[in-house]
């Protein structure tokens, strides 16, 4: 565990878009005893492509095992391990959050802070919209939890590959003596 997070696999899944490949996948993982930390699904910029998004504990999952028995149990086009170094990872969560009169200004000021948008007003409730990272939506919710947490929603991890940093190379243009 490093900085006392759990470790884990995120899988990046590239599967034709048919009917059943989600309870497929979800059954192979059940079968298994393999824990599913976040699974999250939908096409892609090709129409007959979808891509799954799977984050299993690294601890208790075979990865070698978990990659083998996808490609036996549904159509896979592409099975990538993103590093989570090296991968981008969000979250969504929808938080309605108890806020009277009293502390709207407070859950307000968190919301800036976090960059969350206020979806949602009522009498004695907020609901707030906030995207990130796993971690950010974590330190939202132990912030939020004193005020009470009402109900709320996370859709679980996407992610992909950080794109490569290296500088474009420029080259010299000779000077034709204008």
């Amino acid at each position: 565990m490093a900085n006392g997070l759990q470790q884990h696999h995120i899988l990046s899944v590239l599967v034709e878009n048919k009917f059943g490949v989600l309870s497929r996948v979800a059954g192979l993982f059940s079968r298994r005893g393999y824990n599913i930390f976040s699974l999250a699904v939908s096409p892609t910029e090709d129409e007959r492509l979808s891509r799954m998004t799977v984050v299993v504990d690294a601890e208790s999952t075979p990865l070698e095992q978990v990659t083998k028995q996808l490609n036996k149990v549904i159509p896979v086009i592409k099975i990538t391990e993103l590093s989570p170094d090296e991968a981008v990872e969000r979250e969504l969560m929808l938080a309605t959050v108890k806020a009277g009169a009293e502390f709207r200004s407070q859950v307000t000021e968190l919301a800036a802070i976090f960059e969350a948008k206020i979806v949602d007003v009522g009498y004695d409730a907020m609901t707030l919209l906030v995207a990130g990272t796993p971690d950010k939506l974590d330190a939202i919710s132990d912030l939020l939890a004193p005020f009470g947490i009402v109900e709320s929603q996370r859709t679980g991890r996407i992610a992909l590959p950080k794109l490569a940093r290296q500088p474009t190379k420029l080259r010299a243009v000779k000077d034709r003596g204008a």
